[in-house]
């Protein structure tokens, strides 16, 4: 008699937690040491150059403890949106612009401007394949760097799968140049909303502070992965069992190619051209606001709403295909803006509990003695590690930048060295992050085994750290 198992008694497999589960675990845990961790506090002293108060070195005293309970902890995400008790802007403002600027990108994605721009580009390249990579790592970075391009990659695995297998490729090529295009733009982000915009709002500095460092970064890590990328396609084109997916190449041909044979391009209208321009003007627009018109949140997330009303009257989406477009954009970046409420929880129970001032202290004492280099690169792997836990950007910013930032005060180096470190830390970590949900998708819709995708990555991941690692020494020794 044959024994069937069932789905329930298979043996489950381990799942890691949410960052939602993770964070709101933080909650719990830093709620219990402040039963532990000694209270204390600086003296404040209010800061001209940033507009708020910050601690004084060597005036750290123990004050009375106030540990926190479980009523603390419920309350936590809660304080976390709206209390102003972390010294920073109102989370619940970063989370409307969040939820904004997710509709703006739903708005421009339902007029298929995106879609076509890529498939013009590539219809536009053909017979020169291989210089599809760098121009679509390009575009891919773009959106990396400009609105922290993540999830909205996945739709592009299969139009692009296809193409480069038929071109001689392997699956592995199509996915690093999703993956890797628009990881790079995250980890050189210059105007990212969800990284360098929150984080630098966490750590009290305008995001424009340390933009052309950023820049550098992203130029260069951009241009390590194209090569590497465009060497790695070239050999397996040249000979095809160098594919680290040659194993799965007849049945990868047979799955990708199927179907895809007479397929044409999608025309690349002058109303797709229309609303890319809008859309790249857009975050011109803000840069400038922010420079020279001190533009804040508020102002951000009325530019962006203007602009999705503009693109949305432009394409003539229609009154209703308008509103479901933005609430889909809005609702696939909710999870986002709970996480800051979350996240900024913790700060909330750290300063109500009055251990936040301590760990300062007990970093201040630590970095004593650093060098301003050694510093900057003590932090950055601090923010690798914490990165694999909370791959989230918006989440590990409020975490870890209200902790981080300060720090760098005592050492007297800039806070914006803090953010470029925090943010290329945790980009670098989700291009391999098996706990990031985009990277472990990717992976499944391109059928690339992880422990091939980290042997693809590892030397590519030394290229990158030593890039990083030497942009933030040289930019500490020269500010």
């Amino acid at each position: 008699m044959a024994i069937t198992t069932t789905e329930a008694d298979a043996p489950r497999r381990f799942r890691f937690p949410s960052a939602f589960t993770i964070l709101f675990g933080l909650i719990v845990l830093v709620a219990a040491l402040t039963w532990i961790i000694p209270a204390g506090q600086y003296q404040r002293v209010l800061n001209p150059a940033l507009d708020k108060e910050v601690p004084v070195a060597g005036t750290y005293a123990p004050t009375d403890a106030n540990p926190q309970g479980i009523f603390d902890i419920i309350m936590a995400p809660i304080d976390g949106l709206y209390n102003h008790a972390t010294g920073q802007a109102n989370a619940i403002d970063v989370a409307l612009f969040v939820l904004v600027i997710g509709g703006f990108i739903g708005v421009v994605s339902s007029t298929g401007a995106i879609n076509a721009g890529i498939r013009g580009a590539m219809t536009a390249l053909k017979g020169r394949e291989k210089w599809m990579i760098p121009v679509l790592m390009g575009l891919f970075a773009f959106g990396g760097t400009t609105y922290g391009m993540a999830e909205e990659t996945l739709a592009f695995y299969m139009l692009l799968l296809p193409i480069m297998i038929a071109a001689r490729y392997d699956a592995v090529t199509a996915v690093a140049i999703i993956l890797l295009g628009a990881g790079v733009g995250v980890l050189g982000s210059t105007v990212n909303a969800f990284a360098t915009v929150i984080a630098s709002d966490a750590a009290g500095v305008p995001f424009t502070q340390g933009i052309v460092l950023r820049f550098v970064i992203l130029g260069l890590t951009w241009l390590a992965c194209v090569i590497y990328v465009m060497r790695y396609a070239e050999r397996v084109r040249l000979d095809p069992t160098k594919s680290l997916v040659y194993d799965r190449k007849a049945d990868n041909e047979k799955h990708f190619l199927a179907g895809h044979e007479g397929e044409g391009a999608m025309e690349f209208t002058a109303l797709h051209k229309i609303v890319l321009a809008i859309f790249g003007l857009t975050f011109v627009v803000m840069i400038w606001g922010v420079l020279f018109d001190g533009w804040w949140m508020g102002e951000m997330t009325g530019l962006f709403l203007a602009s999705a009303l503009l693109i949305g009257f432009i394409a003539r989406v229609g009154e209703q295909n308008f509103v479901d477009a933005f609430l889909s954009g809005a609702r696939d970046l909710l999870g986002v803006a709970l996480i800051i409420g979350l996240a900024r929880g913790i700060v909330v129970i750290m300063d109500a509990g009055k251990i936040t001032d301590t760990i300062l202290h007990w970093a201040e004492v630590s970095t004593a003695g650093l060098s301003k280099v050694v510093f900057v690169n003590v932090i950055y792997w601090i923010e690798v590690l914490l990165s694999f836990f909370v791959p989230s950007s918006s989440g590990l910013a409020v975490l870890s930048m209200p902790i981080m930032a300060p720090v760098a005060d005592f050492v007297g180096t800039g806070r914006d060295l803090v953010v470029t470190a925090y943010q290329s830390a945790n980009g670098i970590v989700n291009l391999i992050n098996p706990t990031f949900a985009v990277v472990m998708g990717a992976l499944a819709i391109g059928r690339v085994p992880y422990e091939r995708w980290i042997a693809f990555m590892w030397p590519l991941l030394i290229i990158l750290t030593v890039i990083i690692t030497g942009c933030l020494s040289i930019a500490t020794i020269l500010a």
